[in-house]
């Protein structure tokens, strides 16, 4: 049986181009040790941290997808089930149990397939618990999320919505900006056009910041942090603006200290495949499915045709052109 995959071509600088990426084909071993799967990807997810992974060129580049199982030793996915694993930009997979997340087709229906690396995936579970954990939040309080158009950003706002908070954010276009108050965001700035972040901030949220779940880090983090109320709780999940900077990142601790010590804020920083949030993958899965079943959690999607146009698809996200999910549908 034949794979394909892509892989770099050598390490990333600033922004990736396509020529950064190549389609390698090879023979794949079918035979499976105990525990792994057999899969063919129906469509794989393209995100940040992939731009800041370590994998060396030559290696398949890392990321989710939902594959078909093929053939299985792992009593858990049989024959035909759709599975959600970290098997990379690979179109045939050999994927061990540690790398499978979940089964998609018990949470999610057929026609909602892609889903199942968006709010039922990566990004979904990383805004349920990176909120919910992190900040902590109450009923009546005030929560920033800046990237609020992107798929976690999106998701942590309704969940703040779900729990009575008021919710603003920031995003890149004005189309991204109505994009979010369709969600129920109550508040919403575009960084790029704001002459001032401080003043932009302080005109959506005046009675300040409680929780703050950032994606984005760099000055407009700053200057959130600067504007946050007592004791106030800080998920870090990203730091997006300084993926493609090509220059060293400047230290901000002359800017953000004195508001964390004076005001005793707590930041805390995660990534949601540590073992601390493993086994509660089915919390996280079950929760943001209920949801969106439901209608409380509204996805949007940017979808591209084709595994060939993977990695454009990712210089797409990194380059802003993404509302919400950005996915690749392979088959």
């Amino acid at each position: 049986m034949k794979t394909k995959y892509i892989t770099k071509t050598k390490e990333l600088e600033g922004l990736p181009k396509a020529s950064d990426f190549k389609i390698v084909e090879e023979d794949i071993d079918e035979n499976l040790t105990d525990g792994e799967v057999l899969t063919e990807a129906v469509c794989i997810s393209v995100d940040p941290f992939i731009r800041v992974h370590p994998i060396p060129p030559g290696i398949p580049v890392i990321g989710f997808q939902v594959g078909k199982v093929l053939a299985s030793k792992n009593e858990k996915y049989l024959k035909g089930n759709l599975v959600m694993h970290l098997g990379g930009w690979k179109t045939i997979c050999k994927v061990a149990d540690e790398l499978c997340w979940y089964r998609v087709d018990n949470v999610i229906s057929s026609k909602d397939i892609t889903k199942g690396v968006g709010v039922v995936g990566m990004p979904g579970i990383a805004a349920y618990f990176g909120f919910l954990d992190f900040c902590q939040p109450k009923e009546g309080e005030t929560v920033m999320v800046n990237g609020c158009a992107g798929a976690v950003g999106s998701f942590v706002g309704q969940i703040a919505k779900i729990k009575g908070c008021k919710v603003v954010g920031c995003c890149g276009s004005d189309e991204k900006v109505a994009f979010a108050k369709s969600l129920g965001f109550d508040e919403v700035f575009n960084y790029k056009t704001e002459k001032s972040w401080p003043e932009a901030i302080k005109r959506c949220a005046p009675n300040g910041i409680d929780c703050f779940f950032d994606n984005v880090g760099g000055q407009l983090a700053s200057d959130i942090i600067n504007q946050m109320n007592t004791r106030g709780r800080i998920a870090c999940c990203g730091f997006i603006s300084t993926y493609n900077s090509k220059t060293p990142m400047q230290a901000l601790c002359d800017t953000v200290q004195p508001a964390m010590v004076s005001k005793q804020l707590r930041m805390e920083g995660f990534e949601i495949n540590e073992d601390r949030f493993k086994p509660r993958y089915p919390e996280g899965v079950k929760q943001m499915s209920q949801w969106f079943k439901e209608g409380k959690i509204k996805v949007r999607e940017t979808v591209t045709e084709g595994f060939e146009n993977t990695p454009k698809a990712f210089i797409g996200m990194l380059s802003g052109d993404n509302i919400g999910k950005a996915v690749v549908r392979v088959n």
